[in-house]
């Protein structure tokens, strides 16, 4: 094949068109030839392991030269550990009902036709992510369980290891005789290939970005192709006056200290006034676990809150901490300062945390569970291509069956209009 690196509109062009014609014969690939091709990328993930981690040796020290931080640095690394969890993703995939031809609703018509509304692919998807590797399992196997073809264009600090997983990919699907060209990856790091992708009107359907504000804002900016949108994670935990106080500390530091660089990591901590001594206990916690406590008054932290700290989505070992009047006040709050991602409640009061579930528009919303659980292998979906924030089409943790649209299927017999 021609390379065409060189050439980044030609490249994008014919990768476009490759992804198009792919999507064509996905679209009514059965369940168990998609299902093959996700078991053998599983296992060839587990062949590779020392190839890919070799490849991520070297994005991580691109990543040093770089100075990405260290949460940055953290979703770029990979190990035999993270490896088996991509390839636990992927069976997981394959085992899943196939999404594609489900019958949705069904109705007979005074006129005689027989209506089924039933779900379809996309067709072609793009997904433009920072960063972590695993995206590239995640995504290509998600894409193709829902019959979709897809174009990933990963960070340039992980095109290495993202290389050596895709290889998994299509090795699964010439096993299975599928087109190899229903998941392709941008060769290069040339950012002018995201530019391409999002004019792509022609060959792709639509994109999914993942990654910080930086990224997801441009390609809200200037996308002419529509837009999965999942801007950013500023997660909020809300500890009621009513909260277990163990239960409190526990998941209040699951949620800040499992990962700080997830999009699921807890970025602000609110607390009832009437609690405020259990407060600084899980600050005072926080700080003993090495987090720097942005507290707000009436609490002691590492550093005194400005208004600026609020609203902002660390990915790191920071938090702000603030204490509120009471529920309303905590969803007042979370309003202002909120991106719709995921919020959890931590309290005993039933009727409160129902206050918060009716009152709160966030994408997921949690009652006594940590935020680090916004993910879409721990929803059930074998994994997810990003969490939606917006609320057209799909919302939350974006699986297989939020990558597909739906058709009808009208049956008469002879039936015509008066």
């Amino acid at each position: 094949m021609k390379d065409l690196t060189h050439d980044i509109p030609a490249l994008m062009a014919d990768m476009g068109r490759r992804a198009r014609a792919a999507a064509s014969e996905l679209a009514f690939a059965p369940t168990e030839t998609k299902a093959q091709a996700l078991e053998t990328a599983a296992d060839e993930l587990l062949a590779l392991t020392p190839a890919i981690l070799e490849a991520n040796a070297r994005d991580l020290a691109f990543g040093r030269e770089k100075g990405l931080s260290e949460a940055m640095m953290d979703r770029l690394a990979l190990d035999e550990g993270r490896i088996e969890a991509m390839a636990e993703g992927l069976r997981a995939i394959a085992a899943q009902v196939d999404p594609v031809g489900e019958l949705i609703e069904a109705w007979e018509r005074p006129s005689g036709l027989h209506i089924q509304k039933v779900r379809t692919p996309l067709g072609v998807i793009g997904v433009i992510y920072e960063s972590r590797p695993n995206v590239t399992a995640d995504a290509g196997a998600l894409c193709l369980k829902s019959g979709n073809a897809v174009i990933l264009r990963g960070g340039s600090e992980s095109l290495h290891s993202s290389g050596a997983i895709h290889a998994a990919l299509v090795k699964g699907l010439k096993s299975a005789g599928l087109p190899e060209d229903a998941i392709q990856l941008v060769p290069t790091r040339d950012r002018a290939a995201v530019q391409a992708m999002l004019t792509a009107v022609e060959h792709i359907d639509v994109i999914v970005p993942r990654g910080g504000k930086g990224l997801v804002g441009l390609v809200q900016r200037e996308a002419r192709v529509p837009v999965f949108a999942h801007l950013e994670g500023i997660c909020h935990v809300y500890v009621d006056v009513d909260a277990d106080p163990k239960k409190a500390l526990e998941v209040v530091l699951n949620a800040k200290t499992r990962r700080t660089g997830i999009c699921g990591s807890a970025e602000c901590l609110l607390i009832h006034q009437d609690v405020a001594e259990l407060g600084q206990e899980i600050v005072d916690a926080l700080i003993l676990a090495g987090v720097e406590v942005y507290a707000g008054e009436g609490l002691k932290g590492s550093r005194e809150a400005t208004e600026d700290d609020f609203g902002v989505e660390w990915l790191d070992m920071k938090i702000s901490a603030r204490i509120v009047r009471n529920i309303d006040g905590a969803i007042e709050h979370i309003r202002t300062y909120g991106s719709q991602h995921t919020e959890a409640i931590l309290t005993e009061n039933q009727a409160a945390a129902q206050r918060f579930f009716d009152r709160v528009d966030s994408a997921i919303l949690m009652h006594n569970a940590s935020t680090q659980f916004a993910d879409g292998a721990e929803f059930g979906m074998g994994a997810e291509i990003g969490i939606a924030t917006g609320k057209l089409h799909a919302r939350g943790p974006v699986g297989a069956r939020e990558l597909t649209s739906f058709k009808y299927l009208v049956t008469g017999d002879g039936t015509i209009r008066p």
